[in-house]
């Protein structure tokens, strides 16, 4: 392995970039048999080959563009989804992120033996200036194994947050033409987001007239729960949609009024039964109580 004359650090780099090209086959068998690959690629050990030769590519390209230790070298980004695959992977099944690092840092022990099988003398300048330098470079691969970990970790996160909003506000159809919303727990802008768009979808797929909220588990109203409500009731009137609150509770009626929220344009009623049988009444189904003594017949 020789190049010109030059600055010690980009040589080594280049060096390193070449080795990784030619060796790359006897790396990518000898990091199939790694914890990392073969936990994943369980089917085909060809497939564990084939990630590990991608990975040793993108570590080349790294090593040739002089990045050693950039996170963003575009070098990296054709790996990156196949590196969150993976480390995902060992994330389900138990494993700790300092364990995953370990996993990524023992892919330093084969490839290093082969460098060293480049040199006459392992001891030499230049031997010791392509070790750093490859040191460097699967430092840095570490590094973007546990980043891409944790974006992707965050993804999910994120993608199970709005399914748990999604469950926890259904849309109940209640009768023909109405629908209703219970309402449990603190509303925020993310969940009043989800509120309004599934209770849209289901006025439009129902073809309700009557949309009905019930906050009675809703423990506190703010005014920024108020105005969540007003744009909800909007834009159920904009969808055609009457709707209708029901379940404000003494206390929550208190504090509307002392956060001076107008909500005069707004339905109320007491109760979800109230509300139901105000959306019947006006669809002209009459809703009546039977005498306690016909019940007892």
């Amino acid at each position: 392995m020789t190049v010109p004359e030059q600055d010690p650090a980009v040589s080594a780099a280049r060096m390193v970039s070449s080795f990784l090209e030619q060796r790359k086959e006897q790396i990518a068998q000898r990091w199939a048999d790694t914890p990392l690959f073969r936990s994943v690629f369980t089917v085909s050990r060809d497939e564990a080959v084939e990630a590990c030769t991608a990975v040793v590519d993108a570590l080349s390209e790294v090593a040739a563009d002089g990045r050693l230790e950039d996170i963003g070298a575009p070098g990296f980004t054709p790996v990156r989804d196949q590196l969150g695959r993976m480390t995902q992977n060992r994330a389900r099944s138990g494993y700790a992120p300092s364990q995953i690092a370990d996993e990524v840092a023992a892919l330093r022990l084969p490839v290093m033996g082969l460098l060293r099988e480049e040199f006459a003398d392992p001891a030499a300048p230049q031997a010791q200036e392509c070790v750093l330098a490859l040191t460097l470079l699967l430092g840095t691969l570490r590094l973007v194994v546990m980043e891409t970990a944790l974006d992707a970790n965050t993804e999910l996160i994120e993608r199970q947050r709005q399914q748990l909003l999604e469950v926890a506000t259904p849309v109940i159809k209640l009768w023909e033409g109405t629908v209703a919303v219970p309402l449990i727990g603190t509303l925020d802008s993310a969940r009043s987001q989800v509120v309004m768009e599934s209770l849209l979808e289901a006025i439009v797929d129902q073809r309700a007239r009557y949309a009905i909220l019930d906050i009675t588990g809703v423990p506190t109203v703010d005014s920024l729960v108020a105005q969540h409500l007003m744009k909800t009731v909007a834009a159920a009137r904009l969808m055609g949609a009457e709707c209708i609150v029901s379940g404000i509770r003494p206390a929550i009626a208190q504090t509307i009024v002392q956060l001076g929220i107008d909500l005069g344009s707004v339905l109320t009623r007491s109760s979800l039964a109230d509300a139901l049988a105000y959306a019947l009444g006006r669809q002209g189904i009459e809703v009546s109580r039977a005498h306690a003594d016909a019940s007892a017949r």
